[in-house]
């Protein structure tokens, strides 16, 4: 099946309308029709070539929802005209302790939704910058929430699950003091699911500008970290921080507002390393820093029925397909409240 989509032909090109094919309708698939699909920063690092690897044409897009359009003889749990999501993956070895334990996105054969390996044409998988795409059913997820709101259900897939999994691994809930560090396209939605959690949310940012923003979104507190003031405040009062910054930024300044056994996870991908942190600051308070990786296709769907039963989306700018190169530039600017999502109508 040939469809519409938006890729790019090598790392130093815009994104253009191209023609992709994807495969038939096998057994287990679901064919969906994509209605919206987010703007992950990830796509613009893989589509640029920022990150190692890319191979083109290049399809991105992992924030996908639409309707079911056909599904294969051997599917059960969706049937055509159901309301869908797809993430991050869309393969996996199925077989390995991560697989069986549903954390698919550790296991070391996931495939993404874009730029992963495959064997439909053209040898990498395309992802949801696009009509429609086919998906093994494994790796589709019900979306519950109303009609009216799936172009802000969208970025849940990818922006949702990255500050959710983190959020319930350290199990995150009341009587816990919780800082988010940074209010953009993940940290908006870390202040979101931590309040409904129950926690006590202090939100951290460089933008004097972005106190009231933070009170909106569900934050108690609101830290402008340039002031050193009001992070020493909160000095050692933290339980758990949630670090979703994307560039480069001194950790030693947030893992001191840990208190004893507290734990940084830093979920944004920097394009260097961050400064490495002193290692007493870690061992005097036996503080932890850690990482997580999106989160595999169980609590996905367990994120996505929490968000709908609490009424929780994201915040999102409305884009033409043909806008993308445009909504690029803006968001390497930070102008952007707070996730684009592509109109699939537009393509």
């Amino acid at each position: 099946m040939t469809i519409k989509a938006y890729g790019a032909h090598a790392g130093d090109q815009p994104l253009v309308p191209i023609d992709i094919t994807r495969r038939a309708t096998g057994p287990d698939d679901v064919r969906i029709d994509i209605a919206y699909c987010g703007v992950c920063h990830s796509d613009l690092h893989q589509v640029r070539a920022e990150w190692a690897g890319t191979l083109f044409p290049c399809v991105p897009g992992h924030e996908i929802v639409g309707r079911v359009a056909e599904v294969g003889q051997a599917v059960t749990t969706f049937k055509p005209g159901d309301l869908v999501g797809v993430g991050c993956i869309v393969d996996s070895c199925r077989q390995c302790e991560e697989c069986a334990d549903g954390l698919e996105n550790y296991c070391n054969h996931m495939v993404g939704t874009y730029n992963g390996r495959t064997d439909d044409a053209p040898g990498h998988t395309l992802g949801g910058y696009a009509q429609a795409i086919v998906v093994d059913q494994r790796y589709v997820l019900r979306v519950s929430h109303a009609e009216d709101d799936l172009a802000a259900v969208a970025p849940l897939l990818c922006a949702g699950i990255t500050t959710w999994s983190p959020l319930r691994h350290w199990k995150v809930g009341p009587g816990m003091k919780v800082g988010i560090v940074g209010i953009g396209g993940l940290g908006h939605m870390g202040i979101k699911l931590a309040h409904a959690l129950g926690a006590h949310v202090v939100a951290f940012t460089t933008s004097e500008g972005k106190r009231e923003e933070a009170r909106k979104l569900g934050a108690h507190e609101t830290v402008v970290s340039r002031n050193p003031d009001e992070m020493a405040a909160h000095r050692a009062g933290l339980d758990f921080i949630l670090n979703t910054v994307a560039a480069p930024h001194d950790l030693d300044a947030y893992i001191s507002l840990l208190r004893r056994d507290g734990t940084m996870a830093l979920v944004g991908a920097p394009a260097t390393p961050h400064p490495s942190p002193q290692v007493f600051n870690l061992i005097m308070k036996r503080r932890s820093l850690a990482g997580s990786l999106i989160g595999g296709i169980p609590e996905t769907q367990e994120m996505l029925d929490f968000c709908a039963k609490h009424g929780i989306t994201a915040d999102i700018e409305m884009i033409r397909a043909d806008g993308i190169n445009d909504a690029y530039e803006r968001m390497l600017k930070g102008d952007v409240r707070y996730r684009f999502v592509i109109d699939s109508a537009s393509l």
